[in-house]
């Protein structure tokens, strides 16, 4: 298993925050830090209206891997973003 500096990485800017995935990572890790905002349910209505204000639709969400650049999709149950989950995990944990 890799680990420190041999350990996998995926970066990607979603809803303006530049975000980084650091292998291995679970399949539900992954869909909770590319979808955070949506999983921020402990969060107050003020913040998570605070955090829908800070978003500039003008940037497309997404992710980076070494397959290319893949769009996230606004809804983290849909078929393209259950695809989008098993390629980064493919990509965290190369040894399984």
């Amino acid at each position: 298993m890799a680990t420190g500096a041999d350990a996998a990485r995926i970066t990607a800017n979603v809803q303006g925050r530049a975000i980084t995935l650091n292998g291995p990572l679970t399949k539900d890790e992954i869909r909770s830090r590319i979808w955070w905002w949506q999983s921020a349910e402990s969060g107050t209505s003020k913040e998570r209206e605070d955090v829908q204000h800070e978003h500039d639709d003008s940037h497309r969400d997404v992710i980076t891997t070494l397959g290319g650049y893949y769009e996230v999709s606004p809804d983290p149950h849909a078929p393209e973003a259950e695809e989008l989950v098993d390629l980064v995990y493919d990509e965290l944990n190369p040894d399984e």
